[in-house]
């Protein structure tokens, strides 16, 4: 009798471990979708602060990352902050090296990161004219994964919890 209800127990865990991973996944696309987003705000609100507002990196950075706030926020802050204590070191290698930095609570996939440092690599030395069109061009690549994060977005979602519950059920019929 108790070993019955042991082997009950364990199989509903298994089933409810199994199905709280499917909601976890599903819910970091939705946070994957949130994080894309708020950045491309963020990219708009540094093109008007270089190309409107005329102001230096190291301004248009720390404003950007003070209205932004958040991890992504802190980000921007984080190379003004380099940026005015700069030791020799060029906007792109900070750039890349603060990006390296994002905790992996930051939902960014690893292409996500590639595009966003290759943002960098144009920007500070160029023309106003060639910021703008590289802001713009990386708006575009923002655009289009929000694109393909909200057009999957619940597919994926029905996906990843169908196949929690549907292993945690296979798992708990494996073990018995």
């Amino acid at each position: 009798m108790d070993n019955t209800w042991l082997r009950i127990i364990g199989a509903l865990l298994v089933i409810i471990s199994c199905s709280g991973l499917g909601f976890f996944m599903a819910a970091q696309w939705n946070e994957h979708l949130r994080t894309v987003e708020k950045l491309r705000k963020m990219i708009f609100l540094l093109k008007g602060e270089i190309v409107y507002a005329n102001s230096p990196l190291t301004e248009a950075f720390e404003r950007t990352g003070r209205k932004a706030g958040g991890e992504i926020g802190v980000l921007f802050e984080n190379v003004s902050e380099r940026l005015s204590g700069q030791q020799g070191e060029t906007f792109y290698t900070i750039w890349q090296e603060e990006i390296d930095k994002l905790p992996k609570e930051v939902c960014l996939s690893k292409e996500d990161k590639q595009n966003l440092k290759g943002l960098g690599e144009h920007l500070g030395y160029l023309d106003m004219d060639m910021q703008e069109r590289n802001i713009l061009l990386y708006l575009e690549q923002l655009d289009l994964t929000i694109g393909y994060l909200r057009k999957h977005k619940q597919e994926k979602s029905r996906l990843y919890t169908s196949l929690g519950i549907m292993g945690g059920l296979f798992l708990t019929i494996v073990m018995y």
